[in-house]
């Protein structure tokens, strides 16, 4: 075999599947794994693909087994993991030799590396890859970035390799340092919102209006073919018709309510509290499964207080409410998750290509919707504006806001727990107010702290009189 024109280190389940992608995609691709176990296992899947991939039980034979000039994708854990690999490897390379990190890297940690790499005068990527196993192995989307001439390099392979939505490949390049992974960290925030809005849905249906996860299944089907249409709507009505083999109930009865997470739903979190920027929906979904693992102390809390009788009158509340209400919800969770971005994008000089980022999600990532094409038309037109603002969704929010009104009120006088939904609807009603509370929060900053204030009649800064009373 001929020298190949990639590498790709960590043969877990998404650098395996990467690894087949480029190589389906007529690239030979050289693999690398740090268990070297691994590798046979991983070669004997590869099946027909297996020509194409050249395996070695060492980096030095890695290395060797690739053309000039070098270049590496980094499919290993995030964290230390990731400047250990590159500490190895770095020393083997050449100059114009590139590593890729397409792991779920904090972009801080990939802004770092980028300056690094900078300050020595070799080249590095970071890319968010979406899509999870299915994604990786038959189209991811791929979100990148470094340098305009390191993603040039590897372009070809990468738009090869990505998923597809009308003959257009959802791989971009976002800007410098870590714009890539920053990008794929919004996305998994948003992907946190929308999961637990349709969660939310779902809790409704099923604690409040009695459904079986076969009836709520159908519902989701429903969904599934207006408005809604998503990856996310489809599979969730997948899961909730699914039966358990081992005792014939509904699978989704058998599952423990404790969710797990990786991180980056919480990092988006963070990022936007020190960009200051909302993002409520986000943030109670982080929050809604922070309460999901603390399970025994859910427990407790019944034990204290009881559970309140959850059911809603058939009369109170219509699938079509609910169905307005996740249409709503879902499109002021986008917004804040671009909101977000175009704020990270002026701090750090990025100039994200915001309407492109709406056109790479439309196909490979989970997040997928019919919703981005719209999104991406109304970011095209006005990148900066927020989408809910836009005149589509100014319209679409006009027609859905009473169902998100309704379903909130109703399931939380039930006792029913809807924290992303009414995130979502406080976020409207503040975005909707002329005039806030803040003036309140601005005395009391005043007072215990001459913070000072503005006025509504008078430029400048100001003090209360109460000021004089603590001279």
């Amino acid at each position: 075999m001929s020298a190949a024109e990639i590498g790709v280190i960590g043969l877990g389940t998404m650098g395996a599947m990467l690894a087949l992608n480029i190589a389906d995609n007529g690239f030979a691709v050289a693999v690398h794994n740090r268990t070297t176990a691994r590798i046979p296992e991983f070669m004997d899947k590869a099946g027909d693909l297996a020509p194409r991939i050249s395996p070695h039980d060492t980096l030095e034979d890695f290395v060797a087994g690739l053309a000039r000039p070098r270049n590496i994708i980094l499919m290993v854990p995030a964290g230390e993991a990731v400047d250990a690999q590159i500490a190895q490897l770095r020393p083997l390379l050449d100059t114009d030799d590139m590593i890729i990190d397409a792991g779920n890297a904090n972009f801080h940690d990939t802004q770092r590396r980028a300056a690094e790499a900078d300050a020595a005068g070799v080249p590095y990527l970071g890319i968010g890859v979406s899509g999870g196993a299915e994604g990786a192995r038959f189209g991811p989307s791929i979100m990148g970035g470094g340098t305009q001439e390191a993603w040039d390099r590897v372009g070809h392979i990468l738009s090869a390799i990505a998923a597809t939505h009308e003959d257009q490949p959802c791989a971009t390049f976002m800007g410098t340092g870590g714009a890539g992974h920053f990008v794929k960290t919004v996305h998994n925030g948003i992907e946190y919102a929308d999961m637990q809005l349709i969660a939310e849905a779902y809790g409704v249906m099923r604690d409040g209006l009695g459904k079986q996860a076969a009836e709520c299944g159908a519902v989701f089907d429903d969904w599934n073919t207006g408005p809604l249409q998503s990856y996310l709507i489809e599979i969730s009505g997948k899961v909730a018709a699914a039966t358990d083999p081992v005792t014939g109930n509904p699978m989704l009865d058998m599952i423990l309510d404790r969710a797990g997470q990786k991180g980056t739903g919480r990092w988006t979190v963070i990022e936007s509290q020190m960009l200051g920027t909302a993002v409520p929906v986000i943030e109670a979904a982080v929050v809604a499964r922070n309460l999901s693992a603390a399970r025994d102390l859910r427990l407790a809390g019944v034990e204290a207080f009881g559970t309140s009788d959850r059911t809603i009158a058939a009369e109170a509340l219509s699938l079509d409410d609910l169905e307005q209400a996740l249409i709503a919800g879902k499109v002021l969770c986008y917004a804040q998750g671009f909101e977000l971005l175009a704020k990270a994008s002026a701090d750090y000089g990025w100039d994200l290509p915001m309407a492109e980022i709406a056109e790479v999600w439309r196909a490979g990532c989970i997040i997928r919707s019919a919703m981005l094409n719209d999104m991406a038309s109304a970011l095209s037109d006005a990148p900066e504006r927020n989408l809910a603002l836009a005149p589509f969704f100014q319209q679409i929010l006009k027609d859905n806001m009473s169902g998100l009104r309704k379903v909130t009120t109703v399931a939380m006088g039930a006792g029913q727990p809807v924290p992303a939904l009414a995130g979502a609807l406080s976020y409207f009603d503040t975005l909707t107010s002329a005039r806030t509370t803040a003036n309140m929060l601005q005395a009391q900053r005043d007072y215990f702290g001459a913070h000072s204030f503005e006025r509504v009649d008078q430029p400048g800064a100001h003090h209360g009189p109460w000021l004089n009373q603590h001279l």
